[in-house]
């Protein structure tokens, strides 16, 4: 099924296109912490194959500084974080994980909002 999915769908990890690209011109750089497969060739071009659905928001951070060539050397994994750092998520925007503050339409909670102030005389 995955197969079928790979040819007829370009969401889908990848297009046949990348796939024979990846496989004649590709270079392996390295993998990030969610299976993203990380790739590049000898004139510098640098591409992902993402594990599952394709999402931007998937490539964490020093990924995406290496990706888009802010940086030259391949991110490590085993790199040192500081105690701040929270771990990469992907946007959880119309998931059941997306922050909906209080009063918002989509919140259980209901605040009592006035719609506007009355004037003091």
């Amino acid at each position: 099924m995955n197969f079928l999915k790979q040819i007829f769908t370009w969401w889908h990890k990848q297009t046949v296109g990348t796939f024979i690209y990846t496989l004649l011109f590709g270079k392996y750089s390295g993998e990030d912490q969610f299976g993203n497969k990380y790739y590049s060739n000898s004139k510098g071009k640098r591409w992902v194959i993402y594990e599952k659905n394709i999402e931007a928001s998937k490539i964490p951070p020093e990924w995406h500084a290496w990706i888009h060539f802010l940086v030259r050397n391949v991110p490590d994994n085993k790199s040192k974080k500081f105690l701040w750092q929270k771990p990469h998520q992907e946007n959880l925007t119309g998931t059941d994980k997306a922050y909906k503050p209080d009063g918002s339409l989509s919140s259980k909670i209901k605040k009592n909002i006035k719609k506007y102030e009355t004037w003091k005389s």
